[in-house]
């Protein structure tokens, strides 16, 4: 397996592996967050500091004024990310894509180039070709020859998609058993 890592110049960072790593960057920021999406930790721990009602929670209204547990869990991330990544900070993302359907990986694509555009840097590990598109991005893989600078469209992760996408019956014929690929 490969990972990619793309830094987006001046403004934006990516990285990616098959996983993907993406960074967003473009001047030293204040605040550094960490934030894993899958429920086990990272946004559900979140959410359920957001949500409390404790006295040193953050107001609700810094996350988009709905609680994030009323929301799923693809939902809950956007708010985070729309309403939290701000120009002076520095986000580790890992495989933020877990949690998020196409049009969420699009939506946080967006969040993420608007904030990197106004200083924020990102670092995200990813295996999705959506996120790996941040305009402007260098990108670089990791495998088992080590580190090297690769074009978005020589990425495993966009290749493999691309090729799926075009002829998925073919896909289907080396993963499953005859009689599984005829039923679909």
């Amino acid at each position: 397996m490969t990972r990619s890592i793309v830094k987006l110049p001046a403004n934006v960072r990516n990285t990616s592996r098959s996983t993907s790593t993406s960074c967003c960057s473009s001047r030293t920021s204040t605040t550094t967050s960490t934030c894993r999406a899958d429920r086990h930790g990272g946004i559900h721990a979140v959410a359920e500091f957001i949500d409390s009602g404790d006295r040193f929670a953050p107001d609700l209204s810094l996350y988009g004024d709905v609680p994030l547990h009323a929301q799923s869990h693809g939902e809950s991330f956007l708010a985070l990310a729309a309403n939290r990544f701000g120009a002076d900070g520095v986000y580790l993302l890992d495989e933020p894509e877990a949690a998020l359907s196409v049009t969420g990986a699009l939506a946080l694509l967006a969040v993420v180039a608007r904030a990197a555009k106004s200083g924020a840097q990102f670092v995200i590990a990813t295996h999705s070709p959506i996120l790996l598109a941040a305009p402007g991005a260098r990108i670089y893989e990791l495998d088992e020859d080590g580190i090297n600078i690769t074009d978005y469209d020589d990425l495993q992760a966009v290749r493999l998609t691309r090729g799926f996408l075009d002829a998925p019956d073919r896909y289907l014929r080396q993963i499953m058993p005859d009689s599984e690929a005829d039923d679909g």
